[in-house]
């Protein structure tokens, strides 16, 4: 196995690539109770267009099949539901789509390996039946009216759909009634086949044991197969403009809520770098330690923290602003007054070292729990990025850079606002 070491941490992590594709990480953490392993694959809801590798077949599929098929794992051919049996060995598990990757997990103290296993059996042994899918139909399209009527879901929704013109990320990950009607059982296997191979995924498992045992334990309990060609996906191309600067919605809330959205341009040279830099400018402007966030907050005109996100993938990159506001058109307005002001005046070099060594404290912390170790990893390295890059480049960041980012991504003709207001 492949190892590499962050003195900074003091940890290490172990890389192996099996035959048949699977890329695996397995991170020991000494003298910790609880193990994680989590298992990802590249397919989400973007990635409804593809070739098929095995038969070079052009496929488009319905919106929704990457979650619909997450739902159809757990179940299995002799009747049982993997996820009733990891609950019943007292694990943690469940699983979760995105718009770029699916993944599955578990965290636990005890019954380590027979919930390995399981999660083993199941994410390589699928069993659909025309009888399973039709019933699933039913119980996603109630989660897919759940979220019609969830305001946090509708605005988040809203703003990729003001900020993308033709890009997949602005459907829903769950897709919609009519979408998933169309799906059945062969455009699961067929997707299956296709993303849920293990040259498209990749493992990671941390806890307190050797890794050599990790590998035995994967190579033992997996059925050996070919590699696979890489998957050849089919985007429509996207406009650098953003698709309408505003979009607002009324739901049964109580105080409106908001969404800034900043479009980026997908770039990938050096995207740790810019993702921490993007982070850090974030803070620096719209943290509780800011001046605009006082500001807001003493005039009543914000009610707490936002949350601030920057998401990337090989066919989309943003910046996301949440929070509630009484006042949501005037946030927006000071907002970008703010951000004038400091590419004009430069950020204050105290608020930047504070605001970077904070974010810092942040990252260092998350090494103290295998969960967040196993997760950062896997979603890192189905993005070509090792995790222990991010810690190695925080020392190279400054301010010089950050002003230059600020100048070159908190551009107002690439801003939306995304409203969700009260009925009443």
């Amino acid at each position: 196995m492949k190892i590499i070491e962050n003195k900074t941490i003091k940890e290490e992590a172990y890389f192996e690539e099996l035959e048949n594709g699977l890329k695996i990480i397995i991170i020991p953490k000494k003298n910790t109770n609880k193990k994680m392993a989590i298992i990802g694959t590249k397919f989400g809801s973007i990635d409804n267009h593809f070739i098929n590798p095995t038969t070079g077949e052009e496929i488009k599929i319905p919106d929704g099949v990457a979650h619909f098929l997450e739902h159809k794992m757990f179940e299995q051919a002799d009747g049982t539901n993997s996820l009733d049996t990891l609950t019943a060995l007292g694990v943690e598990a469940n699983a979760y789509t995105t718009n770029d990757h699916t993944a599955y997990y578990f965290e636990t103290i005890d019954n380590f390996e027979p919930a390995f296993k399981e999660l083993l059996n199941y994410v390589f042994h699928p069993y659909y039946t025309d009888e399973n899918v039709e019933k699933e139909k039913g119980i996603i399209a109630q989660e897919i009216r759940m979220y019609d009527d969830d305001p946090i879901s509708k605005i988040f929704l809203n703003a990729l759909q003001c900020m993308y013109n033709t890009c997949p990320v602005r459907i829903d990950v769950a897709g919609t009634v009519e979408s998933i009607n169309k799906i059945n059982k062969d455009v699961l296997y067929n997707c299956y086949n296709t993303f849920y191979h293990p040259s498209n995924m990749v493992m990671a498992v941390c806890g307190d044991f050797e890794p050599e045992y990790i590998l035995k334990f994967v190579k033992e309990n997996m059925e050996s197969m070919s590699k696979q060609d890489e998957i050849q996906r089919i985007y429509p191309e996207e406009k650098k403009e953003i698709y309408q600067s505003y979009k607002e919605e009324k739901m049964e809330v109580s105080i409106p809520s908001f969404v800034i959205g900043i479009k980026d341009e997908v770039e990938e040279e050096n995207i740790v770098k810019k993702e921490i830099l993007i982070n850090i400018i974030l803070n620096c402007i719209f943290d509780e330690n800011s001046s605009l966030f006082k500001e807001l907050y003493e005039e009543g005109l914000i009610i707490n923290e936002p949350d601030l996100e920057y998401e990337y993938s090989d066919i989309y990159s943003h910046i996301m602003i949440y929070s509630n506001s009484k006042d949501p058109k005037e946030v927006y307005k000071r907002f970008k007054e703010e951000v004038e002001k400091l590419k004009e005046n430069g950020i204050d070099e105290k608020t930047f070292t504070r605001t970077k060594n904070k974010i810092y404290g942040r990252l260092i912390t998350s090494y103290n729990s295998s969960a967040p170790i196993a997760r950062n990893f896997m979603r890192d390295y189905l993005n070509n990025i090792i995790s222990f890059d991010y810690i190695d480049e925080w020392s190279k960041i400054n301010l010089k850079d950050a002003s230059q980012m600020l100048k070159d991504k908190f551009i107002e003709d690439k801003m939306i606002l995304s409203v969700i207001l009260p009925k009443k």
